[in-house]
Order: C-alpha cells, then sequence, then structure tokens
C-alpha cells in the first residue's frame, strides 16, 4: 500500500530525475502508480474514508441499558468497575480484551449524555506584576456606632501572586476613595506592582461623582451669576461673576492635578521590597 510520504517524496524526485521511473523506483512504488498519483493531485491518506460500520458484533447489546442506567445514577463509574461486575454476574460470556470496547462506549456515553462539564480559563501569575482591588458594602453585617448604624464600604486591595492584602474604609465608589485606598495600600506594601486592575466604579456611571461634571457644573454657575446681575452696575456684575468662577476654577484645577500627581506616583514610582514576607514574595 503506498503512503502519504512516498507520494511526497515521488513528486520531489520528479523534479530533479531526468525520467518518472527513476523517481518511482526510488520512492518504492510501480512507475504505473506513480504516474497514477503525479496526475491525481491527492495523496493516499486523503482519499480514505471513515470507517463507520462495525467488523464484529457488539457483544454489549444485552446489558448496556443496564450500564447507562448505572452511568446515570453514579456518572463516577469507571469502565473498568462495570466491565469487572459484568463478568463476575455473567462467567463466560465477556473476554478481558473487550474490556476497550466497553471503555470507548462509555468515553462517548460521557462526551454526548454525561453531565456537563465545568470550564474554566487557567490564569497565570507572575510576582510584582498584577494588583487588584474592589469594594465590599458592609451594610449587611448591621455595624453600629454609639447604636447608630455605621453604613460604611471597605476598599480590598490584594496582589495576584501572593494574595497579600489589606483594606481601607470609605463611603463611596469615587475616584477620590479609590485614590486615598490604592495609595495607602502602596503605602502599607512598600512596593509599586507593574498594573493595576479595579472593576467598575459608580463613578464611572453616575456622572454627578466625574470631575468633569464639575466644569459642566462651572459653566452653568457663570451662566446664572450672567443673567441674575445682568442689570446690575458693571463693576459690581464683574466682581459677583469672577470671586465665586474663580474660587471653583481654582477647585477644579486643584482636583485634576491631585490626580495627575497620584496617576504619575502610581505609575512610574520604583518598585520596593515590601515590609511583609508574602508582599516580598510577590517582588522578588
Amino acid at each position: 500500500m503506498v503512503t502519504d510520504q512516498q507520494v511526497r517524496g515521488l513528486l520531489k524526485l520528479m523534479q530533479t530525475e531526468t525520467t518518472q521511473a527513476v523517481a518511482a523506483a526510488k520512492s518504492g512504488m510501480d512507475e504505473k502508480t506513480a504516474r497514477k498519483y503525479s496526475k491525481a493531485g491527492w495523496l493516499p491518506g486523503e482519499r480514505k474514508k471513515e470507517r463507520t460500520w462495525q467488523t464484529r458484533s457488539d457483544p454489549f447489546v444485552g446489558f448496556w441499558d443496564e450500564l447507562r442506567d448505572n452511568l446515570v445514577t453514579n456518572p463516577g463509574f469507571e469502565a473498568k468497575t462495570l466491565f469487572d461486575d459484568l463478568q463476575r454476574r455473567f462467567p463466560g460470556q465477556l473476554s478481558d480484551g473487550q474490556l476497550r470496547t466497553l471503555q470507548r462506549r462509555v468515553k462517548c456515553w460521557r462526551a454526548l449524555e454525561g453531565p456537563s462539564q465545568e470550564i474554566f480559563f487557567p490564569q497565570l501569575h507572575h510576582p510584582g506584576e498584577l494588583a487588584q482591588s474592589d469594594y465590599t458594602h458592609m451594610g449587611e453585617l448591621g455595624i453600629t456606632i454609639a447604636k447608630q448604624p455605621f453604613d460604611h464600604l471597605v476598599y480590598h486591595f490584594v496582589l495576584t501572586y501572593s494574595n497579600w492584602e489589606t483594606g481601607s474604609i470609605c463611603f463611596s465608589e469615587s475616584f477620590e476613595s479609590l485614590s486615598d485606598g490604592l495609595q495607602a495600600a502602596i503605602w502599607e506594601l512598600g512596593g509599586v506592582p507593574h498594573s493595576h486592575q479595579t472593576d467598575r466604579l459608580t463613578a464611572a456611571v453616575q456622572k454627578s461623582l466625574h470631575p468633569a461634571s464639575a466644569i459642566r457644573h462651572c459653566s452653568t454657575t457663570m451662566a446664572l451669576s450672567v443673567a441674575k446681575h445682568r442689570q446690575q452696575a458693571p463693576m459690581k456684575t464683574v466682581l459677583s461673576i469672577i470671586v465665586p468662577v474663580w474660587g471653583m476654577l481654582i477647585g477644579v484645577i486643584a482636583l485634576i492635578m491631585g490626580k495627575l500627581d497620584d496617576l504619575v506616583k502610581s505609575k512610574f514610582a520604583a518598585p520596593v521590597h515590601a515590609s511583609t514576607s508574602s508582599a516580598r514574595t510577590d517582588f522578588q
């Protein structure tokens, strides 16, 4: 029987040998066969049909309903256990060589009718590479101070490699609480991971907490001030507009510069060794 490797060798030799007979002889096939494959343009393995018929009768036809019920009741049964049970109850009807047939049947049943398999995506973590943080609402714990409910959140910071963790109390999922919690965690850690991931903040959804809303509020206040003092004296109008607007602009600029400063520190600060043993493992 001619193999795919022989045909590939034939086609290569036909580019260098003078005659097809020489190429066929070196490939180990008859010249007529070589002529057939050189004209066909396909390999023997590509024309091979998958066998869908049975070459012998199925020895488990009379037992399969019972075996399937056992698998449904306990999907953890191994084919070897079921086979040994059949041999013990029906001596002489099944030979040891038929175990492989039952194993294939059980494997096919698990793939088509068996319980769903758990799907997971493995993650590889490396020291000092990634930190993650999120917020936990603590209202369900019913914490009280002086018999008054203490409604708060906990900012949770963790290193994904060593599981070193810390936390701080906050009262909203805002950019300010994220900045304060992350800064406190990094100070306690004594090092800066390469990347940081956090969940979607409430501030990203509620535009009232976004710094851009402060700028829009400033513009709205300016327009209202102009409309309110339009009929007043020019100098008084100018002063009444400039003073509050200037104060708001300074606040907005300070807010933006503070966030830029925290961003630069967290992005370019050089990692140092942490004080705790678990964090030190993360920065090796």
